[in-house]
């Protein structure tokens, strides 16, 4: 993926850099050029790529940090109490 975003980046300089030294273009040109053909899209494309990693970073971190509730019921940081409440009485 890389190699590819590297070689993207290559093309896209090399159009920016004909484009400033071109007699009919500018450097401003250029510079929009690169902005708009090199650094944008590839931004979003590396973005939506890197999705997968990110889930499964994000999934190994929640799992590696869970509280292991099997092996002890007690260990979990809710009060302790009777789980139905009370039934009022009439005076």
């Amino acid at each position: 993926m890389h190699v590819v975003a590297v070689a993207w980046i290559f093309v896209v300089v090399l159009m920016a850099l004909a484009e400033g030294t071109s007699t009919q273009g500018t450097w401003l040109g250029a510079f929009f050029t690169l902005l708009l053909y090199g650094v944008l899209p590839l931004s979003i494309v590396l973005y939506v790529m890197g999705t997968p990693m990110r889930r499964r970073a994000r999934q190994r971190a929640e799992a590696t940090s869970a509280p292991d509730v099997s092996s002890n019921p007690d260990s979990s940081s809710h009060a302790a109490g009777d789980p139905l409440a009370a039934e009022r009485e009439k005076p």
